[in-house]
């Protein structure tokens, strides 16, 4: 059995005060009374009671974080970033998959409430007043980003219809006027949360009404790779819009085996700017979420409602903002 405060300081000969003081950090005491009770806390391999820390605090020092997949490297690297700082804060992190069903996401919300976390940060496949009123019975602080489930929630994202309309009109202005906006998620709306793929249409159909000229078109279902090459006219110099940087990747593979290359023979341009992107030739034009900042941010943002409760003069919704990534595709 591991040694506990109170035996640190009677070893050290101070209060349990003193001690408590030495290993939070916090608190005044005198520079060398914490190095020697540091000290003796290594050498016998002193362990801090979580649980009775929780308890008085009344808090677990975990939180969740549910996500479509891990797979998707936009996710992945969320995930990744939220833990770094869930550890900095002394914070163990949950990941749960719900891999865009509804009721594997509302089981595993339910479960990770059941588990007591302490907040919950959620990329949701649900969305309606009657989702956020199953969220609020939940009872724990709760921070959504991306898809927006409705409003009132805090919620952390970029301007992803103003990021969309910016990649329109870079190219148009690069020569492309037949733009195929490319989008196959769009087959499964109504058992999905597309509110990111509507605000990112919304934002294609903003830079049509900029430019008269365009000539726009759609892939918005699965078969969008085979459909792909009949949609391009060198005339009229066409470019793909893709609504997700692997849309992007696959259409290139397919228009690479069928002996057309990119930006000889079509422009494309991706989103997200996964870091997959910076071992692909030609480096795939893109706009940036800027993923870090979202996941820095919403973590940021729960760890404040963790802290200090949803106060109604808290701020929370963060729109942060996007980066055009220029690449080699257009």
């Amino acid at each position: 059995m591991g040694i506990t405060t109170k035996d640190l300081a009677q070893m050290c000969g101070v209060s349990r005060t003193t001690v408590h003081r030495a290993l939070s950090g916090v608190g005044r005491i005198h520079p060398d009374t914490k190095e020697m009770i540091l000290r003796i806390a290594r050498e016998n391999d002193y362990r801090p009671d979580l649980l009775a820390r929780g308890l008085v605090k009344g808090r677990t020092f975990n939180i969740g974080i549910v996500v479509l997949d891990v797979k998707n490297r936009y996710f992945a690297e969320m995930v990744s970033v939220i833990g770094a700082e869930a550890n900095r804060r002394g914070y163990c992190m949950n990941i749960m998959l719900h891999d865009n069903d509804r009721e594997t996401e509302k089981e595993q919300m339910t479960r990770l409430a059941a588990y007591h976390v302490d907040g919950i940060i959620l990329s949701s496949v649900n969305e309606g007043e009657e989702y956020r009123a199953f969220l609020e019975s939940l009872d724990v602080p709760i921070v959504t980003v991306d898809n927006k489930i409705t409003d009132g929630l805090p919620f952390v994202s970029i301007d992803q219809r103003k990021a969309m309309q910016s990649a329109a009109e870079r190219l148009y202005r690069k020569g492309y006027r037949r733009l195929v906006y490319v989008c196959p998620t769009f087959a499964d709306s109504g058992k999905l949360n597309m509110y990111v793929h509507r605000e990112r249409l919304r934002g294609f159909e903003d830079a049509q009404k900029s430019f008269p000229d365009m000539e726009p078109m759609y892939l918005t279902d699965w078969r969008y790779l085979e459909q792909a090459e009949q949609l391009i006219d060198r005339e009229k110099r066409t470019a793909f819009l893709c609504a997700a940087d692997s849309f992007a990747l696959d259409l290139m593979k397919q228009l690479r085996k069928n002996g057309l290359k990119t930006p000889a023979d079509y422009g494309i341009s991706g989103f997200d700017n996964i870091d997959t992107l910076d071992y692909v030739s030609p480096r795939l034009a893109t706009v940036s979420n800027d993923v870090q900042d979202v996941a820095v941010t919403a973590a940021g943002l729960l760890f404040e409602l963790i802290e200090g409760g949803q106060d109604e003069g808290l701020d929370c919704t963060r729109i942060l903002p996007h980066t055009l990534i220029e690449g080699e595709t257009v």
